[in-house]
């Protein structure tokens, strides 16, 4: 049996646990912790409109990113700002924890955002690119469970912090002394040994890319960035809020992180069988039901299932979308999932604002709640009218 080593920067294990490790940091506890630490900071600093302004403004960094990581075309520049994404990551994390300065906040929210754009986006291309195996499919579905490793890992660490009486803040300064020493082993193994001499390949804006089936994809993804978000930035406060469920939000967030985790390879695997389009429809249809799930009852046991589909849906959409789009540029992927990231992005930026507006006019989460569920609703009617249409796709 070969002997794996770990600190080899080309064995492809070492390489999907620094990948795993990098959106532990960039995605975890750059982005998703905010969530977990939402309903301590929402008692004694935040209110519920600054917490939206916050989660929006993060994913305003981190649409800035994704577009700007497209059109990063040197590997060897990727390598450099995956490094400042990693930085980026331990430092606006850190902040959180030492001031409660408004306006350091909104800053820093917006670098993280960015920093989980270069350790995504720009960390996923390195993993794929360093990766010496013939199907890089299965393998980056490996990778992609990262996200439900960040969401759990980021949340048991909070979970020790609050076990032994420390505050949010503290909560804050363990998260970001975490990721500074782990982010030297992802740094690490991804990089290269010596400059990688490339092909200097010149991206042009191929029109007939964009046909009808893909303005719907592009669309459908859209609508999958708004049901991403409300979940992902206030579940645990959503659940507490429910009467007789206080306190089983953050155990809810612990499993979306646990179902997040199989998510990716079970809906790719699903995806080579019946297409995935199909695959695609049937994930947001689950995710609807668990968005609809915390508005309709507060039976404790369905509202911890909400998580279960929420984790288990919205981090394999991700690879879903991006696997199709890929499929469906052939040699030319930048533009197509540049625009995807894009509309994604909008989605999401756009999700945190109504919500808090229609939280804090009806004081409750259920209308919010109803609209996201009709507008991922609304992506699953645009994807069954490819299938009416026999729109060219997958």
């Amino acid at each position: 049996m070969q002997k794996i080593n770990l600190l080899d920067k080309n064995s492809n294990v070492a390489i999907l646990l620094a990948g795993i490790i990098a959106l532990i940091i960039g995605v975890g506890v750059a982005r998703f912790v905010f969530t977990s630490l939402l309903p301590p900071m929402l008692e004694n600093y935040l209110t519920i409109s600054f917490a939206g302004v916050l989660a929006s403004i993060n994913y305003v960094g981190y649409l800035a990113g994704s577009i700007f990581a497209v059109f990063i075309k040197d590997i060897n520049a990727k390598v450099k700002f995956f490094r400042l994404g990693m930085f980026l990551a331990v430092l606006t994390t850190l902040i959180l924890g030492v001031t409660t300065s408004e306006t350091m906040w909104i800053i820093s929210r917006v670098l993280a955002g960015f920093g989980a754009a270069m350790a995504l986006v720009v960390g996923s291309a390195i993993v794929m690119n360093k990766l010496n195996i013939q199907n890089k499919t299965k393998a980056m579905g490996i990778h992609f469970s990262g996200i439900g490793f960040s969401i759990l890992v980021s949340d048991v660490i909070v979970r020790i912090v609050f076990h032994f009486n420390g505050t949010w803040q503290f909560a804050w300064v363990v998260l970001a002394l975490f990721a500074f020493v782990l982010s030297f082993y992802s740094m690490y193994i991804l990089s290269y040994d010596k400059e990688v001499k490339q092909n200097s390949v010149k991206h042009h804006i191929d029109k007939s890319l964009f046909s009808p089936f893909v303005i719907i994809l592009i669309m459908a993804y859209f609508c999958e960035g708004v049901g991403m978000v409300v979940q992902g930035t206030f579940l645990p406060d959503i659940i507490n809020s429910l009467k007789g469920l206080e306190g089983f939000g953050s155990f809810t967030w612990t499993l979306v992180g646990l179902a997040g985790i199989p998510s990716c390879i079970v809906w790719m695997m699903l995806a080579h069988k019946y297409g995935s389009v199909n695959i695609i429809i049937l994930a947001m249809f689950l995710q609807v039901i668990g968005i609809m799930i915390s508005a309709l009852t507060n039976n404790v046991y369905l509202n911890l299932f909400s998580g279960v589909l929420y984790g288990g849906t919205f981090v394999g959409l991700v690879a879903l979308f991006m696997n199709l789009g890929g499929k469906l540029a052939g040699n030319n992927p930048v533009m197509l999932m540049g625009a995807l990231t894009t509309a994604y992005g909008i989605g999401q930026v756009t999700a945190p604002l109504y919500s808090v507006a229609l939280i804090e006019h009806f004081k409750t989460y259920d209308y919010a709640l109803y609209l996201t569920a009709l507008i991922v609703f609304g992506g699953i009617v645009l994807l069954l009218l490819t299938k009416i249409f026999k729109l060219k796709g997958e």
